[in-house]
């Protein structure tokens, strides 16, 4: 009995580290105007130590007075490990200078290759170059 609970203190120490020392950071980089709507242009880096094969987040889109404009889905996958990856997604019929914030409210799929869904919050962390700040 006293060996399995030193090894689920093991594991559980052991996540916390990899949490610690590595994880997914998301930067929402820029907004540029497009004709119909904005592009936003998102940075995603990978230091977990596993690539992941799947990688959706689930974004609120805010106006300048905090009300909900739309919900979007992106799917941001593959994230390959140590490296720093662009992706660019459409914001169609809505001006760049009218989002406000942008809400990361869920991630609907997160799977390391070969691997089992996890949550990914614990790991993530988010930050923005534009004007409207990416929050969670």
């Amino acid at each position: 009995m006293k060996a399995l609970g030193l090894g689920i203190a093991a594991a559980c120490l052991a996540g916390a580290v990899w949490a610690q020392d590595g994880g997914i950071s998301v930067e929402l980089n820029k907004f540029e105007a497009t004709e119909g709507g904005c592009q936003a242009y998102f940075l995603f880096g990978n230091t977990t130590g596993e690539a992941f094969e799947g990688f959706e987040m689930s974004l609120a889109i805010l106006d300048g007075e905090g009300v909900i404009d739309r919900l979007l889905t992106i799917d941001a996958a593959p994230l390959p490990n140590g490296r720093t990856t662009l992706k660019l997604f459409g914001i169609p019929g809505l001006a760049c200078e009218d989002v406000g914030q942008v809400l990361l409210h869920d991630i609907p799929v997160c799977r390391p290759q070969n691997g089992a869904e996890m949550d990914c919050f614990p790991i993530l962390s988010l930050s923005s170059r534009a004007v409207a700040p990416l929050v969670q």
